[in-house]
This record gives C-alpha cells, structure tokens and sequence, in this order.
C-alpha cells in the first residue's frame, strides 16, 4: 500500500483518499431491486400470458370471475407492484443519468415517484374491488 502525503501534512492511503466522494451506498441495493425485479415480472408476466391465453372469453364478466379467483387476484397483485416499482426503478435511473440541473432532477424523480405511487395503488384498488365484489 502507497502512502502519499496530503496537502494537510499527513500521510494517506488511497482508501481513505476515496472515502466520502462517492455515493455508492445505495447503487448496489438499488441494483439488486432492478434485478429481483425483472425476474419477477418474467416469470408473472409468463404466468399472466398463460392463463389469458386460456381464457375462454374477454368479456367483463368473464375476466370478472376469473380475478375473482384468489390465485389470480394475489398473482395479479404481485403483477402489478413488481412491475410498477421496476418501472419506477428504470426511470430513476434515466433522470438521474440524463439531467444535470439538481433542482429538475429533484423535481423529476419526485414526479416519478408520484406518479408510479398513485398509477399502481389505483390498479391495486381496482384488482381488490374485482376480487371482492365480482
């Protein structure tokens, strides 16, 4: 290990140069979501695409009945908040990445965040409503 010596007149390794200039805490668990995340959504949206494909009709009441089905309507919950907080995720990580001016960047990932809150809690709504009254 090489210990170069600072301005302040002491000597320090290259780890404790680095540390604090980074924000690196929360890259790796944000990237774990994104990956849990995508394998989630392939193997609901498998799931999804398989018991659509089996449906005998798209009517109303058809699917009504169908979401009434426990199964379906925990499936079909877990559908929808794995798929908006990947969502979320992804675009994250576009604002952060494209825009530079820290006060739209703030705004932006606010409205992201407003946004897939209230788009995924009024699809959950409308999944429970479905399920428990047909």
């Amino acid at each position: 290990m090489k210990l170069k010596w600072e301005d302040d007149g002491t000597f320090k390794s290259p780890l404790s140069r680095a540390r604090g200039l980074g924000s690196a805490g929360g890259a790796v668990t944000h990237w774990w979501h994104q990956r849990l995340t995508s394998v989630a959504n392939l193997l609901l949206m498998l799931w999804l695409v398989c018991a659509a494909a089996q449906m005998p009709g798209w009517s109303y009441d058809v699917v009504a009945g169908w979401l009434a089905q426990p199964i379906n309507a925990v499936l079909m919950l877990l559908s929808v908040i794995s798929v908006f907080y990947h969502a979320a995720l992804g675009c994250q990580v576009i604002a952060e990445d494209y825009i530079h001016h820290e006060g739209l960047k703030i705004f932006k990932l606010g409205g992201i965040r407003l946004f897939f809150l209230a788009t995924g809690v009024t699809c959950v709504f409308s999944i429970l409503k479905i399920a428990f009254t047909g």
